[in-house]
This record gives C-alpha cells, sequence and structure tokens, in this order.
C-alpha cells in the first residue's frame, strides 16, 4: 500500500491482514503523523516516497520493492472483513489471472449512511504494473476472476479529496481528451462539491464518448441522470432513460434511478407527466425482480431494502395502505431503519 497521514486506520487495516501475507510493503509519501511507526508495528518493510502527483508512479515502486510472487493492494482506509484466507491460496496455486474483490463503500447520502459496492482488480502476479495519475489501472491481458474477498472501505466519509484529485484528473483529460473514464471521475468530484454546472458539463462530455463497452458505463449513465435531476432539467433526462432502457434493464439502480426520476418529474408539473405514476411503481418492482447485483458496481439495497421501502412509499401516498405495509415489513427485515419506523411497534 502507498500512504499518508493515516495513523487513524492503518492498524485496522494491518490487522486485516497480518495473516494472510508473507510481507507488507508500505511506501510512505510524507507522513507527519505516526504511520511509519504504526506500520513498523506490524512487521512492515516502510519505504519513503517523495509524491509526483501521479499515483501508479507510487503504487509502482511499492511493487518494486515486493519480494512475493503475488501482490494484493489495499489502501490504509480498507480492510479484509471476511475470511479468504483458503480462496487467495487456492487462486493463487490455481490461477493465472486477475483477482477482482469486492469493496464496500460507506458514504453519507442526505445525512444518511449508506453503502455501495464495487468490484476492482487487487490480487495480480508480480510483473504487472499500474498505468495513470489517478484512478489507477492495472496494465494487462490476463483474464480477471471475481474472488469471494470482502473488503470495506470508509474513506469517503473521513473527508473529501477533490481539491487533491481534480488538478489530477484534468491533467489527465489534457493527455486523453477522448477518454471518457476521466471526465466521468473529474463530473463525480464536481458533484461532491456541489458544482453542479461543472459537474454536468462533464458527465455530458463523458456520456458523449461512451461506447457502453466501458465496465464503469452503466454507473456513468445513472450519475449522470442523478446529476441532471439535481440541475433541474429534468426533460433532458427523460430522453436519456428512454434511449438507455434496453442497455441498462438489467441494473437495479437504474431502475431505481428511474423511480426517483418519475416522481420528481411528476412533481415539477403533475399535469404534463402524470401518466410516469404507474411507472413509478413499475420501476420499483423491476429493482425487486432483479435483486441485488454482482454484475455492476451498486449501491446497496436498490435491489432490496431501498426499492422496498420506496415503493412502500409510493403505496403509502397513492393511499394503498396495506400494499405499503407489506412493503415496509419486507425492507424492515433487512433492519433498514427508516422502514422499521414504519411498521407498528408491536410487530
Amino acid at each position: 500500500m502507498i500512504a499518508l497521514n493515516e495513523e487513524k486506520c492503518l492498524r485496522r487495516c494491518l490487522e486485516s491482514v497480518k495473516n494472510l501475507v508473507n510481507e507488507i510493503i508500505i511506501v510512505d509519501t510524507g507522513s507527519t503523523d505516526s504511520t511509519k511507526q504504526i506500520a513498523l508495528e506490524y512487521g512492515a518493510m516502510v519505504y519513503d516516497f517523495v509524491w509526483t502527483n501521479n499515483f501508479s508512479d507510487a503504487r509502482n515502486f511499492a511493487l518494486m520493492k515486493s519480494t512475493g510472487d503475488w501482490n494484493l493492494v489495499l489502501d490504509a482506509d480498507e480492510y479484509i472483513s471476511n475470511d479468504c484466507f483458503v480462496t487467495l491460496k487456492e487462486f493463487i496455486n490455481t490461477k493465472h489471472a486477475i483477482g477482482r474483490v469486492k469493496i464496500v463503500n460507506a458514504f453519507m447520502e442526505q445525512e444518511t449512511l449508506s453503502y455501495s459496492q464495487s468490484i476492482t482488480s487487487r490480487v495480480f502476479p508480480k510483473g504487472l504494473y499500474y498505468k495513470g495519475k489517478i484512478h489507477e489501472q492495472i496494465e494487462t491481458d490476463l483474464p480477471r476472476v471475481i474472488l469471494p474477498v470482502e473488503v470495506q472501505h470508509d474513506g469517503y466519509i473521513r473527508g473529501s479529496r477533490s481539491e487533491r484529485n481534480i488538478p489530477l484528473l484534468e491533467l489527465e483529460i489534457v493527455n486523453n481528451p477522448n477518454n471518457p473514464y476521466y471526465y466521468f471521475q473529474i463530473a463525480r468530484e464536481f458533484k461532491g462539491m456541489g458544482c453542479i454546472d461543472l459537474a454536468l458539463q462533464n458527465f455530458a462530455k463523458a456520456y458523449s464518448l461512451l461506447t457502453k463497452k466501458e465496465n464503469y458505463a452503466p454507473n456513468a449513465v445513472v450519475d449522470y441522470l442523478y446529476c441532471i435531476m439535481s440541475g433541474g432539467n429534468l426533460v433532458e433526462g427523460l430522453s436519456i432513460i428512454e434511449v438507455e432502457d434496453s442497455y441498462l434493464r438489467k441494473f437495479p439502480d437504474f431502475h431505481f434511478l428511474k423511480g426517483v426520476y418519475y416522481l420528481e418529474t411528476m412533481i415539477s408539473d403533475p399535469t404534463t407527466y402524470m401518466y410516469l405514476l404507474p411507472q413509478i411503481e413499475q420501476a420499483y418492482k423491476a429493482c425487486i425482480e432483479l435483486g441485488e447485483t454482482k454484475e455492476y458496481d451498486s449501491v446497496i439495497g436498490t435491489g432490496s431494502f431501498a426499492a422496498y421501502y420506496n415503493l412502500g412509499v409510493f403505496y403509502e401516498v397513492t393511499g394503498q395502505s396495506e400494499k405499503a405495509l407489506n412493503c415496509y415489513r419486507k425492507s424492515a427485515g433487512y433492519n433498514y431503519h427508516p422502514a422499521k419506523l414504519r411498521v407498528p411497534q408491536s410487530e
């Protein structure tokens, strides 16, 4: 791993891997806290590296210091949360591939703690290196295999890093003006900062460049539509939803977005958009039918408890109280707190 001032979370990360690995390599990019001392407590090999505004440079320096035949890459604000020793051992003994793991990201959404999941390449044989100043990727043609390894990540609720990330993304855009990935990532940074106009510009550029073969393309479309909704130009988004409906029919987050988007649109002009009312119900039903996905990066709950809850709200406001209560019960069954508040305490 590479690290900078991570004393608050480093111990948790190293505790989760100390019995999984033969050596720990930590490249420090200028910590002024006790990061290096904590790393040494766990027997880590610690190396100093002068930051070059390039994540790949730092990660590749760490990889070059590794003596292992295989590498597991983590960040300090992550930790492995399941028993995966046997899984990892079997993988490295039988495969010549890239191991992809599930990252569960905690984030705040309207003052509520929520979680998303992403599948990311983190286990790979020696001799492979990263490319890209930021949101760096392993350069390889090796096949990629999803491993039953779960990594928790709470860095998004520890504070924004947009001031660091945006200049690096701008440099990547200059060097790769036709790559939608960097427009997508910088748009997300601007949206997180509340700069909706800049976010919309970059989401639109990313959307115009997508080939739909990118593994992040479904998320780019959905995030773009949420940003359009934030900007208030709801008519524009309706046409995009229609165009992308077939492409994203298996993505629960897309159907969840449709439910939210159609409600916002109907509220903005009930006379014109009353026809969307039954489509709100259909959207949340589609989420539930699909269930939680392993195929895409996804917000956890869009295929289960959050969809049931929103469908319950829909039924409640349309006077279908028995259906509403049934949905709240199902949502509460996932221990979803807002739903539990809607179910009679006697149950």
